[in-house]
This record gives C-alpha cells, sequence and structure tokens, in this order.
C-alpha cells in the first residue's frame, strides 16, 4: 500500500507525455537555416586565363622598374663585428672580403680598410678608411645594421610604458607590468623602464667623414631621423632626478645616475626614436646620420666609431651602412626579384592553359566529363549483397 500511495498520480498533474517541450530548432531565418545567397565561381582555363595575363601584365613592370630602382642605389657597408679583434692598432689594414661590400657605378681602386685606437679610458673607437669612386647625388645616409636580433618577440614589443614615454612622472608601482622586471631599482622607477630602452644601440658613429688628401670633410647630423609619427610619441618628463634612475645598460652614459641637469628629453632623441620603432624581422636597418642637401663628392673619407654594442651574445653582427636610397629605401632586390617570380609563374600558367584550351577545349556544361559509371571488369570484380540470404557474393 505504500507503494501505491508513493506511485499515486492526483488529477491535477500532468502527465509526462503533456509537458511542454523545449524546442532546440533554431529560428527560421535565412542566416540561421544557412540560406543567405552565395556565388562561386567556376574555375576553367578559360576564365582563368585573362586573370593571370593580368597578374603577369602588372607584376612583371613593377618588378622590373623596382630592380633598375634598386640598381641605381650606390651603396658602401662594413661589418665591423670583429674590428676590436681583428683590426691592428698601429696602421690601417685591408678589411677581409667577407666583412666589407659595395655597390657604386665606377670601380674602387682602394679596399676599405679598419684599424682600432683606444684612448686613456680604456674605450676602443674602430677608425674606418674607404673610398667613393664617383660623386654620390644627396640625399646621404647613414645606418647601422643588426643581424639575428629579434625586436619583434611579443614580450619585447610591449616593455614599455606609453605614459611615461609621454611625459607622465609615474611612481614605479603604477607603471606598466610589461615593463618587468626592468621597472624599478632601489624603489625608484627606471626611465624609460621595459627592454627596449634598456637595449638601445649605443655605437656612436662619428658626425664627420674626414677627407684624406685634396678630399674635404662631408658633414652630417642626426637631426630628424626619426618619423613624425614616432616623435609624436615622446614628450619631456615631469620626472624629478631623485626619483628615476637610468636602465642598467645606460651605465656608461649616466655614470653618476641622473641629476636635474642631465635627465634626457626623449622627445628630441632621435636615436632613442629610431629604435623605439621595432623592426619586423631580425636583420634590419636603422638611420643614424643623413646629409639631405649636399652632395658627397668622390675622394678617400674615414669616419670613427666608439665601440659600446655587444652583439656576440646573440650570434649578430653590426655594420656601418653609407647608401643613397631608392623609392623603396636601402639596396634590396628582394621585392623586385618576388614581383618578377610572381609575373613568370603566372605568365608560364597562363601558357599552359593556352595550351589546354586550343589542343583539348572544353565546352561548358558539357555533361561527358560527369560519368558516375564504373568500367564492366570493376563492376564483375566488386562484391554484391543478397539481401534474401543475407550474404555478400
Amino acid at each position: 500500500m505504500a507503494l501505491f500511495r508513493r506511485n499515486k498520480i492526483s488529477l491535477g498533474d500532468k502527465l509526462p507525455s503533456e509537458e511542454t517541450q523545449k524546442s532546440r530548432k533554431p529560428p527560421n531565418t535565412a542566416f540561421r537555416q544557412q540560406r543567405l545567397k552565395s556565388w562561386q565561381p567556376i574555375l576553367s582555363p578559360q576564365s582563368v586565363l585573362p586573370l593571370l595575363i593580368l597578374v603577369a601584365c602588372i607584376f612583371a613592370p613593377i618588378g622590373v622598374g623596382l630592380i633598375v630602382s634598386i640598381s641605381n642605389v650606390q651603396d658602401l657597408v662594413i661589418n665591423y663585428s670583429k674590428c676590436h679583434e681583428l683590426a691592428p692598432k698601429d696602421s690601417f689594414q685591408k678589411i677581409p672580403n667577407k666583412y666589407a661590400h659595395f655597390h657604386f657605378k665606377n670601380s674602387v681602386s682602394v679596399k676599405p680598410s679598419w684599424k682600432l685606437d683606444e684612448n686613456d679610458n680604456g674605450d676602443l673607437k674602430c677608425q674606418l678608411q674607404f673610398e667613393i669612386p664617383d660623386k654620390l647625388k644627396h640625399s646621404i645616409f647613414i645606418y647601422y645594421k643588426l643581424t639575428n636580433f629579434y625586436q619583434n618577440h611579443r614580450k619585447y614589443v610591449e616593455s614599455h610604458d606609453t605614459g611615461q614615454l609621454k611625459g607622465k612622472a609615474i611612481s614605479p608601482n603604477d607603471l606598466n607590468n610589461n615593463c618587468n622586471p626592468l621597472r624599478e631599482k632601489d624603489k625608484k622607477a627606471i626611465y624609460p623602464c621595459g627592454l627596449i630602452a634598456n637595449s638601445l644601440f649605443n655605437d656612436t658613429f662619428s658626425k664627420t667623414l674626414k677627407g684624406e688628401g685634396n678630399t674635404k670633410d662631408y658633414s652630417l647630423t642626426n637631426n630628424d631621423i626619426s618619423w613624425k609619427t614616432d616623435q609624436h610619441r615622446f614628450k619631456r618628463t615631469s620626472y624629478n632626478a631623485s626619483d628615476i634612475v637610468p636602465p642598467p645598460n645606460w651605465a656608461k652614459k649616466f655614470p653618476k645616475g641622473y641629476t636635474d641637469d642631465n635627465i634626457p628629453d626623449l622627445s628630441t632623441w632621435g636615436e632613442l626614436q629610431v629604435w623605439m620603432r621595432t623592426a619586423a624581422l631580425p636583420t634590419f636597418y636603422k638611420l643614424a646620420l643623413k646629409n639631405e642637401t649636399a652632395e658627397l663628392p668622390s675622394g678617400n673619407y674615414t669616419t670613427e666609431i666608439e665601440l659600446n654594442y655587444p652583439v656576440s651574445m646573440f650570434g649578430g653582427t653590426k655594420s656601418f651602412v653609407l647608401t643613397t636610397n631608392s623609392v623603396i629605401g636601402v639596396r634590396n632586390m628582394s621585392m623586385g626579384i618576388i614581383y618578377c617570380i610572381v609575373a613568370g609563374v603566372s605568365a608560364l600558367f597562363a601558357i599552359i592553359f593556352l595550351i589546354k584550351v586550343i589542343v583539348r577545349p572544353r565546352t561548358m556544361g558539357d555533361h561527358s566529363y560527369l560519368s558516375f559509371e564504373e568500367p564492366f571488369d570493376s563492376r564483375e570484380r566488386s562484391p554484391t549483397y543478397n539481401p534474401s540470404t543475407r550474404e555478400i557474393l
């Protein structure tokens, strides 16, 4: 009786079959029921052939134009990473061919050479001597080139504080966490914080190309070497010198820390602004000096580079680059070659499709290509099922 009473159903209860079931069917709309109108191109040799011809006609002249433009760029590239090891201290010595490359319209009679100089403080300077065989029209640019340096690492790119760069006096605790571990030191804020500023390239290039013999000196400047968009990111700081310390790798430039007279003004520091614009590839060029008003006469020149930046620790190299520019920058054939390769591949397939259309034309909508019947031999060999005996024959 207890079991019967426990399962007894009152007249007011609903049977399970009468309960309302929630429908999981999506709404009857074109989007939810996937009935949106669509268009799919029918690719055939006849339809693809004009596109390939168009791509070849567009990319070929662009590639040839880039190669011709870049071939007019004259430059000198000297890898001075081993200058402190290979260069003598008493006189200039010819630089090994693998460390010096140049492209000039005229031939060079004197190969580049180098010499190592050391002052009383132990600072090393690499002196480079080279020949400019013909007059170079302005503008003249001096770049430094780094290899195997990955500025595109996500944590490296984010390792700065935007507010601090714009001049705000931010306390160490309020600085962006991306600046770790270079955010504070001795309870003072590191200015500027982060990995990018700490790894600033600090080899110093002489602002004068010293002419040898009858050749006059050639002056360069580091003013306005950064982009206008970069300059807007930096403002003069409102920090007090007692509240901040320089990054650890800036100890040589600021041996006693910051004072009220030597706090750097990031809004006018072009070298830092150029460095803070991180590169996308591990091999990159950064502008150091330029002269956009005067031509560089032919002759022999000597320049001096103060060696401060180590590259052996990350297996990279550093180079001195003197160059003119083209519409896409320094001498780099890659872009023009890529355009020519795309044009060549498109032209090749266009020829193949054209031959296909001529030799074996195909009519659009020809149902003879849609045959689902198998050859007779294959049908005999394929197994069949007998439903009456439930056996596979």
